[in-house]
């Protein structure tokens, strides 16, 4: 147990670029407090000052004490301190001191089980490591020791070993209600800080939109799918929805609508909310690598998913037709993979294509030609790039056959059906499933192509009418 939060806690540093954070466990019983900070003594702060006799070390003394341990302290992420908070460890003015040496950051964690849980503030505290149930109001004071604004956090992070969701939404409960025995007829003075059944369904259909072309029932084929865009805004637009999602599981549970919580998968959900995350993470990374800023953190990223390219120019018009030969050969393959060739941007962009080097000779082109031609065709390369990326995932939608992808965006294309993905999709599925009964249980209906086509237009018309608002 204590490996995984120093682990995790080292991992928070790195994430949020902050290695002044600090953190404390909340042990199951003062027997556990004491014999975790015991594992950490020997395994972790040893390690730094092993003739150390005291309760917990300070990183600066260390240094002084033994310089030549410097090269080993370079990551300043680790967890190198600690210190045992009960009341029967130490006198009064003891324990006293190691809070404020925790204040002041000189210790990284604090080991407690019922002292510091309220009253307690310190803005640095930003990771708390729950191990037991806490009840009532003292839950909620715990849970906010972590709550306070402290540079760049707005919020702080709880890791629940003990399971305390009935607890913390029995007392969330209670609260409310106590707050509306309060107020009264003031109460509705009070509800736009609430939202109402219909407005949590209305989000949620709005997040299914949004999210509909993903595949949210798999965390690492939804990767797959993400890991594919490029666009900053609209990584940011799929995190927003994935975060509103936590947000309305939280107003769910508040406030007893326990049967939206069949709506959408709001657990899977929040796993994705990470992958969502750490990819929108690493494109902020590569924009700031190629926009020349300087980030302390750059480092702390894994800089082997980003690509560096390097061109050593020599005869410049034989790179840069060779650069431009290699660009119109990547998007005339981007092209050739497109599996729906009646796509009207498709057909947009080979056009163009073809219109670049129609009777022209790549050999006889000028620098100036080449240079505009190259900045075309990667425009080209990009767009067709992100035209299969969405085909391939309508395309998995439908289990990935393409002719159902391709039916839905010819329909998605026409003016007088509605604009709403999820609403195509759910027609079309009804159509393919009610078909495949009819065939199934009526075999001699596909030898009667008239009959055939008449109980198919039927089909449709009742599904889309089902189906489309």
């Amino acid at each position: 147990m204590l490996d995984y939060i120093v682990k995790d806690f080292e991992k928070s540093r790195l994430l949020f670029d902050e290695n002044s954070i600090g953190g404390m466990v909340i042990c199951d019983s003062s027997d556990q407090a004491k014999m975790m900070f015991e594992i950490f003594e020997s395994k972790y702060a040893q390690q730094i000052f092993p003739h150390a006799n005291n309760d917990y070390y300070d990183a600066e003394m260390v240094a002084e004490l033994m310089p030549t341990y410097g090269e080993k302290r370079k990551d300043a992420s680790k967890v190198k301190s600690a210190a045992l908070i009960l009341h029967d460890i130490g006198n009064k003015e003891e324990r006293k001191q190691k809070v404020e040496d925790f204040k002041d950051g000189k210790i990284d964690f604090l080991f407690v089980y019922n002292m510091l849980l309220t009253g307690f503030d310190s803005p640095r505290l930003k990771k708390l490591y729950l191990g037991r149930i806490i009840r009532d109001h003292n839950l909620l004071q715990a849970l906010t020791r972590v709550n306070r604004t402290y540079k760049k956090f707005k919020y702080g992070f709880v890791v629940d070993f003990a399971d305390i969701s009935k607890e913390f939404d029995d007392t969330n409960k209670a609260y409310f209600e106590e707050l509306q025995a309060e107020l009264g007829d003031e109460m509705e003075h009070y509800s736009s800080l609430f939202k109402s059944r219909e407005e949590i369904e209305e989000e949620i259909q709005a997040i299914k939109e949004l999210l509909f072309s993903f595949d949210t029932t798999n965390a690492e084929i939804f990767s797959q799918q993400i890991n594919q865009i490029q666009d900053v805004k609209k990584m940011q637009e799929i995190k927003k929805a994935l975060g509103d999602a936590k947000s309305l599981y939280n107003l769910i549970r508040l406030f007893g609508h326990n049967e939206l919580l069949e709506k959408i998968d709001f657990a899977k959900l929040n796993l994705l909310y990470r992958e969502a995350s750490n990819h929108l993470n690493l494109l902020n990374q590569k924009s700031a690598l190629e926009s020349g800023d300087d980030n302390a953190n750059i480092l702390n990223y894994a800089l082997e998913d980003i690509l560096f390219k390097f061109t050593k120019i020599g005869e410049e018009e034989l790179v840069l037709a060779d650069k431009l030969k290699n660009t119109l050969k990547r998007t005339r393959e981007a092209l050739a993979g497109n599996f729906d060739k009646k796509d009207p941007e498709f057909i947009s962009l080979k056009e163009e294509l073809q219109r670049l080097f129609k009777n022209k000779n790549l050999n006889e082109v000028t620098q100036d030609e080449m240079n505009k031609n190259i900045a075309t065709l990667e425009k080209i390369h990009e767009k067709i790039k992100e035209i299969n990326r969405e085909n391939e995932l309508l395309k998995h939608k439908y289990q990935n056959d393409a002719k159902y992808e391709r039916i839905h965006k010819r329909l998605m294309q026409n003016d007088d059906l509605s604009k709403m993905k999820s609403e195509v999709y759910a027609a079309l599925c009804d159509v393919k499933k009610e078909t495949d009964e009819q065939v199934l249980h009526n075999n001699s209906i596909l030898e009667n192509e008239d009959y055939f086509n008449r109980v198919m237009l039927t089909t449709v018309f009742n599904q889309f009418k089902k189906n489309i608002t």
